[in-house]
């Protein structure tokens, strides 16, 4: 096995950008709004979720956000989801049932 390249090189793909910038540019839809955030790679997407919900007047506990399929959780930050510049948080209503029935 020779894979001594895999984790690339000074003369990779993109030379012009040898650092990754320290922001990413974040879009969070529920399928109605589509809002763009700024944030930095190391900010806990809490902040992100929280900002959201209170510009379109939802409950924290009402929603689920999801990356890639995968539910995101306050405590991640754009840098442990590997999120690129770009990525689309999608924003789903939490279902809720299974209790029992108050008629």
């Amino acid at each position: 096995m020779s894979g001594e390249n895999e984790s690339g090189s000074p003369t990779g793909d993109r030379p012009e950008a040898p650092a990754p910038s320290e922001h990413l540019n974040i879009k969070v839809t529920d399928n109605n709004n589509e809002v763009f955030f700024k944030i930095k790679r190391s900010t806990k997407l809490e902040k992100l979720m929280t900002a959201f919900c209170e510009r379109q007047g939802k409950s924290i506990q009402s929603v689920r956000f999801l990356f890639e399929g995968q539910r995101v959780q306050p405590a991640d930050t754009p840098d442990t989801l590997e999120m690129a510049d770009g990525d689309c948080l999608e924003v789903h209503q939490e279902q809720v049932g299974g209790g029992r029935c108050a008629c």
